[in-house]
């Protein structure tokens, strides 16, 4: 178990972690001192991973929810609370995407699940989450995407939904800060989850078109994002509110 680092004895709330930028967090959270609590709907692959970290001698453990059910997210903080003692840092990242459809013949059912896992996940999320902090401060980290701070080649709702989080983060950093709760979001550009191997595997030429639209000209690792949320996290952003930050190669500099 690590004694020193971003988030030495901090107890970590971590969504979408059963893959991707969430997995890398859990991992990298822990190197940095914190124990987690990983929060996602795949029951198999939490426990996996769980396995892996007690493996490593970090303190992590598990419970499946899924964010858009209001009374599932409130049972993790609680069962963080009991198994921790308290939260002190939340990674708000669960989170959904979809190929890019016309806007206008889009089913409702498509942009239903777009909205409400990615913009009512993290309502949900944050109103738990601050209740917990709130007797001793915390903070909150919401994963947003280059397509909230611009309009990116994809779902109509996705665009809307990744701009509602910065709002989110925004209204409630104003709301919370001087209460002792810092909360921020990134903004991450292409980074190799799922949703986007899955994307590069239909789509020829995909990779060389991603990584010739940003001064970087490669694909982020899950980690690199993950690095990121850490720091804002940690006490070292201590006077870093409402911000949201690109993890994105420079891809929104242009």
């Amino acid at each position: 178990m690590v004694s020193e680092g971003l988030l030495a004895g901090k107890c970590a709330f971590i969504t979408g972690a059963s893959s991707g930028i969430g997995a890398a967090a859990a991992r990298v959270f822990c190197r940095e001192g914190a124990s987690v609590m990983l929060v996602a709907r795949r029951e198999e692959r939490l426990a996996e991973l769980v396995g892996e970290l007690r493996g490593g001698g970090f303190v992590a453990d598990f419970v499946t929810a899924d964010v858009v059910r209001d009374d599932e997210v409130a049972a993790a903080l609680e069962r963080t609370v009991g198994a921790f003692g308290r939260v002190d840092v939340a990674f708000n990242n669960a989170g959904v995407g979809a190929e890019q459809v016309p806007l206008h013949v889009m089913a409702d059912e498509l942009y239903d699940t777009i909205m409400d896992t990615n913009v009512r996940g993290v309502w949900n999320c944050m109103r738990h989450e601050i209740t917990a902090m709130l007797p001793h401060g915390g903070a909150i980290v919401n994963t947003s995407s280059t397509a909230g701070l611009v309009a990116t080649p994809v779902a109509a709702p996705y665009v809307a939904a990744k701009h509602a989080v910065v709002g989110l983060t925004k209204a409630a950093a104003a709301e919370y800060a001087a209460r002792g709760i810092r909360i921020n979001a990134l903004a991450p550009g292409s980074t190799r989850t799922e949703m986007v191997e899955d994307w590069l595997g239909k789509v020829p030429g995909g990779e060389e078109l991603l990584c010739a639209s940003a001064p970087l000209p490669r694909i982020a690792g899950p980690e690199e994002i993950a690095e990121a949320a850490a720091w804002l996290a940690s006490d070292r952003a201590s006077f870093v509110v409402g911000a949201t930050v690109p993890v994105d190669g420079g891809w929104t500099i242009r």
